[in-house]
Order: structure tokens, then C-alpha cells, then sequence
């Protein structure tokens, strides 16, 4: 079994920080990349940042304001989330792509993490 355990959101005003971690724990053979994704009320998930350990990826609305890491050696991911905006509003979602000890790659999830924005 695989899991994925957020931490870290919560209620911030506008121009605030919040940091974002994420633990994968199980039988995991390797991690590919690690993600987070959002989902604002009404709209459809979107991809907030990429990396694969070497490289990261961000959406054009968070570029220059987040920042993704990872700590490979405790299978850990972090968005470090700078500036917030009331339309950062959403429930993040990590995401890992790996490999199990038996030989499956897939994508597996997170639980969500409410991220609140407002005065």
C-alpha cells in the first residue's frame, strides 16, 4: 500500500505565505516526479507546479509566487506558497508518479488541503 499525507493549509489574508508539505509512505520503489494540483469550487483540477527532482514546472499563475521542492530522501514534496491571492482559494492535491516494490507504476493522491485566502 501507498499513501500520500498532506500538511499545511489553512487560513491566510491576502499577501500572506503558507507552506504545503506532502509525505509518501509504503512500499515505494521509486518516486518519478511529484506534483501538486488544485481544485477551486466550480472549476475543474488544475496543475499548480511539477518536479522531478532535477526539474520544475509551474503554472503561468503561480509563477514567481510558489515555489515547489523535494527531499528525495524522505519522500517528501513542499510548495512554499508566497503573495496569495483570493484566487489561490482551493483544495490542493499532491500527486506522485512511482513505482511499488512489486513492479506497478502509477499515480496516487493525496487527501486535500484547504487553502483559504480572504481578509
Amino acid at each position: 500500500q501507498v499513501q500520500l499525507v498532506e500538511s499545511g493549509g489553512g487560513l491566510v489574508q491576502p499577501g500572506g505565505s503558507l507552506r504545503l508539505s506532502c509525505t509518501a509512505s509504503g512500499s515505494i520503489f521509486f518516486i518519478y516526479t511529484m506534483a501538486w494540483y488544485r481544485q477551486a469550487p466550480g472549476k475543474q483540477r488544475e496543475l499548480v507546479a511539477t518536479t522531478s527532482g532535477t526539474s520544475t514546472n509551474y503554472a503561468d499563475a503561480v509563477k514567481g509566487r510558489f515555489t515547489i521542492s523535494r527531499d528525495s530522501a524522505k519522500n517528501t514534496v513542499y510548495l512554499q506558497m508566497n503573495s496569495l491571492k483570493p484566487e489561490d482559494t482551493a483544495v490542493y492535491y499532491c500527486n506522485a508518479d512511482l513505482s511499488t516494490d512489486w513492479g506497478r507504476r502509477s499515480g496516487y493522491w493525496g487527501q486535500g488541503s484547504q487553502v483559504t485566502v480572504s481578509s
